[in-house]
């Protein structure tokens, strides 16, 4: 099985790398891996003491970075090796002062692996969430390096439980402890029968929002342009969110102040959204010396401040709900304000139990947005109500990273 795995890698590898010749995505994943080593080299010495964590991409970074975090401020001595699979993650994450190196992840055949891990000689091995490399599994386990799977969600449909998944269930076992968010996750891993490192830690990701309420989330510009009214931000929207949310700025008569932030932001798109509105609309680069309160509805056409928008609602709505995929949920949340999604939110498991709990209101057309948007307006006895139920919810489910830290400690001081 293995000869199959490491041959479906090598082909995998070498179309990759023609598919690069004219996609600048796969461009950057291509090449990005051929300087990670040389980074890497620059950065470490063979006599340095290194942590190494490694994320898929942005999402997986993010669950992982309260974790980082405090692995670095435990162990100063230590350097951290970040590595990313993804462009999306690694683009974005390149430059960021939370590790010592941050660089691509070689893939996972045989010679480099070996050639990574000879360069980076880490100490402990932390994988985020979905991340299983058999050959970087097996590999670390021959040179006995402690290596764990944090923030671990697994479902019946995944590889790992099918009858043909026994080559990956095996490198599984080769974790020396494994953190999970849910029990579900660990009475499937139990159908292995010879898994029993396994610890029930919750989701890191909660730890993370919650650092949110702690840090400075003013912005100027905000409290300018909400000028004390009510508030309704709409982050990370699709075009079908877009449609509908147009719809009640259009035909709402009531004195709401609108942010959209949609997940797209090139100039033809953010065009079309400012033509289609019939209030007075700001474009966020565009508003050097515009008396915002006079606005009705600003449109966040840039990226990295969306969550402190939403420190300023009084009601959010994430988008993907009508389109691709569900936006994160936690951001606007932990804010303790109702937050309205569309109809699609299977697979988002805190989407789907502040679903169920009230938190999140799940709308599946424009009557029915309308319906929860007016009563959130309307009622502010169900907004704090709602709203109670997302800050609740998001204490109860911090303390992941603390347990996860405090378990990594034993491998510190056995060493």
């Amino acid at each position: 099985m293995y000869f199959l795995y490491n041959l479906i890698v090598i082909s995998a590898s070498a179309i990759l790398k023609a598919l690069a010749l004219t996609n600048t995505k796969l461009s950057l994943f291509v090449n990005g891996r051929r300087e990670t080593i040389s980074l890497i080299n620059q950065k470490i010495s063979t006599e340095d003491k290194v942590i190494w964590i490694h994320a898929a991409s942005l999402g997986e970074y993010e669950q992982g970075l309260p974790v980082i975090e405090k692995l670095k401020d435990q162990h100063p001595s230590h350097k951290i090796l970040l590595t990313f699979f993804s462009p999306s993650g690694y683009e974005v994450k390149k430059d960021s002062k939370v590790a010592d190196c941050i660089c691509y992840l070689p893939m996972d055949t045989k010679s480099k692996v070996n050639s990574f891990l000879t360069a980076a000689h880490p100490d402990i091995a932390i994988f985020i969430k979905y991340e299983i490399w058999p050959n970087y599994l097996l590999e670390l386990k021959k040179n006995d390096i402690p290596t764990f799977l944090i923030s671990a969600l697994f479902k019946e449909n995944q590889i790992y439980f099918k009858w043909y998944g026994g080559f990956m269930r095996k490198a599984m076992t080769r974790f020396t402890h494994i953190f999970v968010q849910n029990e579900k996750s660990k009475k499937l891993l139990s159908s292995f029968g010879n898994l029993t490192n396994v610890t029930i830690a919750g989701d890191t990701r909660f730890d993370r929002v919650s650092e949110i309420l702690e840090r400075n989330n003013e912005l100027d510009f905000m409290k300018l342009f909400k000028n004390e009214q009510y508030c309704y931000v709409a982050g990370s929207t699709w075009p079908e969110d877009e449609k509908v949310i147009i719809d009640y700025i259009n035909q709402n008569n009531q004195p709401i102040k609108f942010v959209i932030a949609p997940h797209t932001i090139k100039n033809s798109h953010i065009q079309e959204i400012t033509g289609a509105i019939s209030k007075k609309v700001m474009r966020y680069t565009e508003m050097d010396n515009a008396t915002l309160k006079d606005y009705d509805v600003l449109i966040i056409d840039t990226i990295g401040i969306l969550t402190k928008i939403y420190s300023y609602a009084d009601v959010a709505y994430v988008g993907g709900g009508f389109a691709t995929g569900l936006h994160n949920t936690l951001e606007p949340a932990v804010f303790g304000i109702p937050v309205i999604i569309g109809p699609q939110f299977e697979e988002f498991a805190e989407a789907e139990e502040l679903v169920a709990l009230g938190g999140v209101i799940s709308v599946h057309n424009y009557q029915s947005f309308q319906k929860i948007s007016d009563k959130c307006y309307t009622s502010n006895d169900y907004r704090l109500k709602v709203g109670n139920i997302n800050t609740t919810y998001i204490q109860e489910k911090a303390g992941a990273t603390n347990l996860i830290v405090s378990k990594l400690s034993s491998v510190f001081t056995s060493k």
